[in-house]
């Protein structure tokens, strides 16, 4: 069934049971692209600060392959499952221009990045904008306020599956897309 007119995609997985970063491991050995969202944690080990780059959401692994080739490492890796969404049933699928956008902000590991489950945050309150300079130039998201912050920060969302609240940006770097 395998065919040559297949394209890679970014499929949203989970790895049950915090095996995340086993399959990371099991998917690079196979060649295929993924990305797990991480964050330093500080936490106190035998008695030290230890300061330890981990997965920001336990489970949450994105795989870039071609589905055949999902489906054939899937079947060797039990516990990498599919997330689908939740009122379709169908697995989640994401654009390469959204997941970029979301690596290059996420894959900065920067502290004051605040992430959220996509139920927690309503876009349709903020606004469309671009990032004009700085650190995350050219980066388009939603303008809005978000818990666990003063002011309002840019969102990047994975429809239905985590959204990213960026580090806060001074209005004037900030255009509005109409």
């Amino acid at each position: 069934m395998e065919t040559d007119n297949e394209v890679e995609v970014w499929h949203a997985m989970r790895a049950t049971y915090r095996r995340e970063l086993d399959a990371v491991h099991l998917l690079e050995k196979e060649n295929l692209g993924c990305f797990v969202p991480m964050q330093y944690k500080v936490s106190i080990r035998k008695g030290k600060k230890v300061r330890a780059l981990v997965p920001v959401i336990r489970n949450l692994v994105f795989v870039h392959a071609r589905p055949s080739d999902v489906q054939r490492v899937k079947s060797q890796i039990t516990y990498l499952q599919y997330i689908t969404d939740t009122r379709s049933g169908q697995k989640i699928v994401v654009p390469d221009h959204e997941m970029q956008r979301f690596i290059a902000v996420a894959g900065t590991y920067n502290d004051h990045l605040l992430y959220f489950q996509p139920e927690e945050l309503n876009l349709s309150k903020g606004m469309r904008v671009r990032i004009t300079a700085g650190d995350f130039a050219g980066q388009e998201g939603v303008f809005l306020k978000v818990k666990g912050a003063r002011d309002r920060r840019v969102v990047i969302e994975i429809q239905g599956v985590i959204a990213v609240a960026m580090a806060t940006i001074h209005p004037d770097l900030i255009e509005v897309i109409k």
